[in-house]
């Protein structure tokens, strides 16, 4: 079968290690079930992968791809559910939890197999390629939003970093869910695509807010940190689920954080129930995962050229047929 793999790991030029061409179909596991994609869709966490990040060289070569929607093997529309061994389920109790591509082949193919529980309905009303941007990107913003900044309808957040999958995903949702929403890009044209999206304001990393928020959802890393501490109400949360600028910020706040008594929280991915909570809450408000792209699988390469220049907004997405 046709699938996009890492066949070696660059740490510089990452996208050395990408290849695209044949592949083993999937190995046949007791509890395991094989899903033909239809469509899924591209995370950084793919680009993390060619560098070897959670990806020793040993398993390659890897077929990359944590997302993925499509048809199982009764005829059914579903929605992957990509953390592996969550709960035992498909391979044991002291196996312990991983993202597909970390210990087992993803995605990014004709057909993907994986553990019969993490396979969940995909809504009516979501088309492949939407359903297939939920369950990194979205997840993760609906963890950090619902479950770890545990805000409601009313409250403030400032989400940083505009244009990237999780931050777009926390604009659409935030508004969905009745919150005042705020969003940072150093790109003009991303900050009035925020607010297309569903920001109050966007403005440029670093500038000061009309008001200090209940929360802020943090993936940037330590070009942002100062500002989103320093963006906080007393006893706001700082939710983080990524770095993409680096993780060792010049100014830690940590004065700041214990006098305002604010809570740092970090946040991986999400629970099965959540993705299920996530596509029921797109299902009934009508929000929708924004697609910068939609690609065949065989111009993977563009994709994952794009994603790494940081040159989109929203998800990009590839199909099989």
């Amino acid at each position: 079968m046709f699938a996009a793999y890492a066949a070696r790991i660059d740490r510089d030029q990452p996208l050395n290690g990408l290849e695209l061409g044949e592949r083993p179909e999937p190995e046949v596991r007791p509890g395991w079930t094989t899903v033909t994609v239809k469509a899924a869709s591209l995370n950084h966490h793919d680009l993390w992968s060619l560098r070897g990040v959670g990806l020793p060289e040993g398993r390659l070569p890897m077929i990359l791809g944590c997302d993925a929607a499509g048809i199982d093997e009764d005829g059914n529309e579903v929605v992957l559910h990509s953390v592996i061994g969550q709960t035992g389920h498909g391979v044991g109790p002291d196996e312990p939890r991983s993202i597909l591509t970390e210990r087992y082949q993803g995605t990014f193919a004709e057909r993907v197999t994986v553990p019969r529980w993490n396979v969940l309905p995909k809504p009516k009303d979501l088309s492949f390629e939407e359903a297939a941007c939920l369950p990194t990107a979205w997840l993760t913003a609906y963890r950090m939003l619902f479950t770890n900044a545990g805000v409601r309808p009313g409250d403030s957040v400032l989400v940083q970093g505009a244009g990237g999958g999780v931050a777009t995903a926390a604009i659409a949702l935030g508004k969905a869910a009745g919150l005042r929403v705020f969003a940072t890009s150093r790109d003009e044209a991303k900050r009035k695509r925020a607010v297309e999206l569903g920001a109050v304001e966007a403005y440029e990393p670093g500038a000061r807010l009309p008001q200090r928020v209940d929360a802020v959802i943090e993936t940037v890393g330590a070009a942002t940190w100062s500002h989103s501490v320093k963006s906080l109400r007393p006893g706001g949360t700082l939710v983080i689920s990524g770095a993409t600028s680096g993780d060792r910020p010049a100014h830690a706040e940590l004065t700041r954080i214990f006098f305002l008594e604010l809570k740092v929280v970090g946040s991986t991915m999400g629970s099965k129930d959540e993705l299920e909570d996530l596509l029921s809450f797109c299902a009934a408000t009508g929000v929708r995962p924004l697609v910068d792209d939609v690609l065949p699988l065989d111009r993977a390469r563009e994709g994952f050229e794009r994603m790494a220049s940081g040159e989109l907004f929203g998800k990009i997405v590839l199909t099989t047929s």
